[in-house]
């Protein structure tokens, strides 16, 4: 039997090993061993997976959410004010504008024809909701808006159906040469209806599409992709129908469409990663093993404590959004949890029983034999450079940290915060009408302010949006009752720029002065009301996750230096990527904003998800180190991973990626921004920084725990 030897620089020379047939040390089994041990057992697993899940999407039926994120905090100012709605006249209609562009031709003239043709239009739709007559103003010269009232019992798709007819009839009553826009609260919240229309079967599409050619690319086989991909796909559809049921049935959270698609890429990601680490392990025991069943069983004992603790980590990190205020958050954070353990089922399940009656022909045509030699980790490319970091170990750590630490001023570069009429990519005619009618007016492009107040408080409130130098927009609206009177005042500025938000703010501070029961909602104030939340649940949250994974990784690695350190080089890496992500949105993308919800995200899924492959590296090379010592357990652990754990970062980085499908543009933001993240996690940290910071430390960085008990190899 050839022996091969290696001689590492200075002090992590390798002692003369027989790297071509090794022995697996005869350790426990794994809890999991009985699925692919016994051919009875294999298929009883396989046919109650299919079973059960198959009845969840059949009985349950998931919702394809065509809602967007609920981004106010339940308690805020802005809620309040909407939630008081109900108690003013019209309370069970929706509002929206109607603004006609007549072109090169007066609007003055037209008012009472353009009157009658939005008339017309509403009685022939069916969808006037007030007896009370049309009626047009100008607001420059060729110009004109008109409020009107449509049904408040219609919402979703269905709102969607209703304004596109009303836009269609309207189009053919008007005069040549005019254009209108349906706009306002009834026209966004159709638009934003239409925008998730079907967008989630596009990105689950999409999503098998890009990982079925990255596990073809991988695997080179065309079969052997077929297994995890169809399993990933009937976990996911079984997380979507449970998660749409539980949210509808508890109404603990709500399933929007951002929700469910980013479920979505997070089951298909991790799902796709335990595949690759179990399948890559498998082809190497099969090379030990003439059994294929027994092969499978090492190959479950070798990864399903990086399976479970990389789960786990993500899972808990997820879990730390329930102590946020934004709806949306706590609702990511539930559905994505539960999404991720679906994913858990699968890979610790449904997989090693697939791949136990499928047996070593699913690799065809390159089937790993029995009397195959093993893949000598020495010859490839990641143990060279493995090799070469060891070397220069504080030169490479140091070229690292500037690099990255350089990258992340990138983050300075744009304007933070997109308002209402800034959220999407997709073409909005609302969007389109309120920008019309800012560029021609002056107006702001964003909605108005609403301040509600106790209606013996209205002679200061109204003091006080005067000396705000505030412009009403018709006069008082008093509830049913008598008791509350409505506000609606223009709150110049770019929407969502901060003059804006700092004249929301001043309005704020002078009625709390003067009418101390006003309180200001309207878009403008959701606005900062969102972003005064965002930024609340990024100081108690982004800790909280620091925090989560810290104690995880002290758990699994029995160590503080090591959980310290890996977390730092994480942080740094997330750093990196908002900084190249933000130049890209500005830059690239020409995004009118970065999202404020976008670092909390980034943060979110860089640090557990860029952690899961240290965790998979780092346990590897403890399992290396108890024959071969701390560093060059290292080294053979970067060449023995190398290539499992590149290809699992290129598929997770390429699935975020396709959260640009989805028509938010905070979406689109945190897939470029986590994509890039992942990839610099998994090029620079995971293959140079992790090997140069055990390279330097050695044993020190399993303290205060036991260091392995592998001999150091001997220097030459």
């Amino acid at each position: 039997m050839h022996t091969t030897h290696h001689s590492p620089p200075h002090d992590t020379a390798v002692p003369p090993t027989d790297v071509s047939r090794e022995t697996s040390v005869k350790r426990k089994p794994s809890l999991f061993a009985p699925i692919v041990l016994k051919k009875s057992i294999s298929w009883a697993v396989i046919v109650g997976f299919v079973a059960i899940a198959l009845g969840l999407i059949v009985g349950l039926k998931a919702d394809d959410s065509s809602s967007a994120p609920q981004t106010l905090p339940d308690n805020s100012d802005s809620a309040t004010v909407a939630s008081l709605s109900d108690e003013f006249p019209g309370s069970d209609t929706l509002a929206a504008t109607i603004i006609v562009d007549t072109g090169d031709n007066p609007v003055a003239p037209q008012l009472d024809t353009l009157a009658a043709a939005v008339t017309e239009t509403l009685d022939v739709t069916g969808l006037a909701a007030s007896d009370a007559p049309v009626q047009f103003i100008p607001v420059a010269d060729n110009l004109g808006q008109a409020a009107v009232q449509l049904p408040g019992d219609i919402d979703g798709t269905d709102l969607t159906d209703a304004v596109e007819q009303v836009r269609e009839e309207l189009r053919t009553r008007l005069p040549e040469g005019d254009t209108a826009y349906v706009s306002g609260p009834a026209g966004f919240a159709a638009d934003s209806a239409a925008a998730f229309k079907g967008a989630n079967f596009t990105l689950l599409a999409v999503t098998a599409l890009v990982v079925a050619v990255l596990l073809i690319l991988t695997y080179r086989s065309p079969t052997l992709w077929l297994v995890p991909l169809l399993g990933i796909g009937l976990a996911d559809r079984a997380a979507s129908s449970f998660t749409s049921w539980l949210a509808e049935t508890t109404g603990w959270f709500q399933a929007d469409g951002s929700t469910a698609g980013i479920t979505s890429v997070l089951v298909f990601g991790a799902g796709t990663n335990y595949a690759l680490l179990l399948v890559s392990r498998y082809r190497e025991e099969l090379r030990r093993y003439e059994d294929h069943r027994e092969a499978l069983a090492a190959s479950l004992k070798g990864t399903v404590p990086a399976i479970v603790s990389s789960n786990l980590t993500v899972v808990i990190a997820l879990l730390t959004l329930l102590a946020a205020t934004i709806p949306s958050y706590r609702s990511l954070g539930l559905s994505s949890a539960i999404g991720l353990l679906f994913a858990l089922s699968f890979g610790l399940l449904l997989l090693p029983a697939l791949l136990a009656v499928t047996g070593r022909f699913l690799f065809w045509p390159k089937i790993p034999r029995h009397t195959d030699a093993v893949e000598n980790d020495a010859d490839g490319a990641f143990y060279r450079v493995a090799k070469t970091v060891a070397k220069k170990p504080a030169a490479v750590l140091a070229i690292m940290v500037v690099l990255l630490g350089a990258l992340s001023f990138g983050i300075a570069a744009p304007r933070f915060g997109l308002s209402t009429t800034q959220q999407f990519r997709t073409q909005s005619e609302a969007v389109d009408g309120q920008t019309l009618l800012a560029e021609r007016t002056g107006m702001s492009a964003s909605g108005p302010a609403q301040i509600v107040v106790d209606s013996s408080e209205l002679d200061a409130a109204s003091t006080v949006v005067e000396a705000n130098q505030l412009r009403p927009l018709g006069p008082p609206t008093q509830s049913v009752d008598g008791n509350l009177t409505k506000l609606v005042v223009a709150i110049p500025g770019d929407p969502g720029s901060q003059e804006q938000l700092d004249k929301v703010a001043a309005l704020r501070a002078d009625l709390e002065a003067n009418a101390p029961s006003a309180i200001v909602g309207g878009e403008p104030a959701q606005t900062l009301d969102s972003r005064d939340a965002t930024i609340r649940d990024m100081k108690v949250v982004i800790p909280l996750i620091f925090l989560a994974v810290f104690l995880i990784l002290v758990m699994i690695l029995r160590a503080l230096v090591a959980p310290v350190l890996l977390l730092g080089a994480a942080a740094l890496s997330t750093a990196a990527a908002l900084g190249v992500g933000a130049l890209a949105s500005k830059y690239v993308f020409d995004f009118p904003g970065l999202a404020y919800e976008a670092p909390l995200y980034a943060v979110l899924f860089l640090i557990a998800l860029g952690i899961d492959y240290t965790v998979f590296l780092v346990l590897r090379a403890r399992e290396e180190a108890d024959t071969h010592g701390t560093k060059y357990g290292m080294v053979r652990a970067v060449g023995l991973t190398g290539g499992v754990i590149t290809s699992a970062g290129i598929v997770l980085a390429a699935v975020f990626v396709v959260l640009g499908v989805l028509p938010l543009i905070t979406l689109t933001q945190v897939g470029i921004i986590v994509g890039i993240g992942i990839l610099l996690d998994t090029f620079l940290v995971r293959t140079l920084v992790v090997p140069a910071l055990f390279e330097l430390l050695g044993d020190t960085m399993w303290k205060p725990g036991k260091a392995p008990a592998g001999n150091a190899p001997a220097n030459t």
